[in-house]
């Protein structure tokens, strides 16, 4: 007996049906790129804030510390964000691929009620628990940095549960269909945070206190498009009933963004566990022993993960965009497509990585400029040039590892994701961050960062030779 199509099937097939039939490149273009520029302007909130800070000769090193201080605590809240985007956005992908339009339409209702609760609750948790998180991060390493810290901190939390929900429902927007829109809300709100920063620092000399509402403005705006969209979607278009939780859809959408949180998360240990020891082995360092150095080796490290930040949005966008292809063909049980898409994937992340290398090593001088080294010590330099040096010489091999951990995530493999990115981020990152320095003190710092690379990129060699023969087969695929 021939099955009759129901509305929700043929509304899936009529809006998302080319997902399945255009070309890799094209929907690559399509998708991808506008997710890497909306990842790209998502990172240059802080790294803007800091790159003023550290321009103003009345903060310096000491707010560039400070910020690198507050940076983890940002990444937190962007963790809890992207699990519960990205767990909603590979959800729906894979629904559409199935022709599941209620499934759907219940995660993205769900997905807005938890990011709004979860951000609520991790406001109350920044304002009350302040000092004892800003020292859990290091920002008691000299009475300067603690109070800039302090201040920087405090008003980002405030913009916390705007934040939050942007950055959520970025993924979402795309899911639906409209990568343009995730990208233009993101570029609006960086837009404004790019004018005010200066204005607030400089002219009407705001302090740390200038930059961090520069930032909260622009959130607020990002968050408010979103909301505009949310209300107007074009293809999932929630009804009131699915914002009700369904503990089963949520539990789903988790598991599927435990990757993504996890990648996040595991920075912020790494961060917490780097900054500590940067703080306890500076201490007992010649030079940055001395408390008019002792923020050096803190700030000038903050520096190179902002940069790492920059190519690893690029990483990561590239990936995530491409979430919505891999799930609704995964659903649809094309196999073969989601091979080649992964190949020209893997390919375009080991291009990224090779530029990046490039930079970081024959170029940090001019890297480090940008963050207002004219104006410090020349220890500074010197510590600045080999941190990056040191620190990113195997930054091709990590930009591979990302893309296999989101690429496995997007086809609903979450314990492979999962125990792939638990292994690079908390094993190592933070295993080796902590155990190196007992050697070799600083630089054992910097060495945690490509010997954890290194392994990890062993095993995504192991995992990405069983991916590519599973989708050899061509065959349908169950999906979730």
């Amino acid at each position: 007996m021939k099955r009759v199509k129901t509305a929700d099937v043929k509304a899936v097939e009529q809006s998302n049906q080319f997902l399945g039939t255009e070309s890799i490149r094209r929907l690559m273009g399509k998708y991808a790129v506008p997710c890497i520029i909306s990842l790209l302007v998502g990172a240059l909130y802080n790294i803007v804030d800091q790159i003023f800070i550290a321009n103003a000769h009345y903060l310096g090193s000491y707010g560039n510390a400070a910020n690198t201080v507050v940076f983890p605590l940002t990444v937190v809240a962007l963790a809890i964000a992207v699990m519960i985007g990205d767990g909603c956005c590979a959800f729906v992908s894979i629904s559409l691929g199935k022709g599941e339009m209620t499934h759907a339409r219940k995660s993205v209702g769900n997905a807005v009620i938890m990011i709004i609760a979860g951000s609520l609750l991790l406001t109350a948790v920044y304002l009350i628990f302040q000092a004892q998180i800003i020292a859990m991060f290091g920002g008691t390493v000299n009475k300067e940095t603690y109070i800039y810290a302090k201040e920087y901190f405090y008003y980002i939390s405030l913009g916390i549960p705007f934040y939050m929900f942007g950055q959520a429902m970025n993924p979402v927007i795309r899911a639906d269909g409209s990568p343009k829109f995730a990208m233009a809300s993101t570029l609006i709100g960086a837009a404004a945070n790019i004018i005010l920063d200066p204005i607030f620092i400089f002219r009407f000399k705001w302090g740390m206190k200038g930059a961090a509402i520069a930032t909260v403005i622009g959130q607020i705006i990002t968050a408010v498009l979103a909301v505009w969209y949310i209300l107007h979607m074009n293809t999932i278009k929630p009804l009131l009933s699915d914002f009700k939780l369904n503990c089963q859809i949520c539990g789903k959408t988790l598991l599927l963004g435990i990757t993504s949180f996890l990648s996040q998360i595991s920075l912020v240990a790494a961060m917490a566990a780097i900054n500590n020891m940067l703080r306890k082995y500076g201490a007992i360092d010649e030079i940055f022993g001395q408390e008019q150095y002792a923020q050096i080796p803190m700030a000038v490290v903050g520096i190179v993960m902002k940069f790492y930040q920059i190519v690893i949005s690029i990483v990561v966008g590239m990936a995530a965009g491409c979430i919505p292809i891999v799930g609704y063909n995964i659903g649809a049980g094309n196999k073969l497509r989601v091979k080649e898409l992964f190949t020209k994937l893997l390919i375009a992340e080991a291009l990224v990585g090779a530029a990046a290398f490039v930079l970081a090593e024959a170029f940090p001088k001019q890297l480090i400029s940008i963050f207002g080294a004219a104006n410090e010590s020349s220890y500074y330099t010197e510590f600045a040039i080999k941190a990056f040096r040191i620190y990113l010489c195997m930054i091709i091999m990590a930009c591979i590892n990302k893309a296999v951990f989101i690429f496995l995530q997007a086809m609903g493999k979450a314990a492979a994701s999962t125990g792939l990115s638990m292994l690079r981020e908390v094993v190592f990152g933070v295993g080796f961050a902590v155990l190196l320095p007992l050697f070799w003190g600083l630089d054992g710092v910097l060495l945690s960062m490509p010997i954890s690379d290194i392994l990890t990129f062993m095993a995504a060699v192991i995992l990405i030779f069983y991916t590519y023969k599973e989708l050899s087969c061509g065959g349908p695929s169950k999906g979730l």
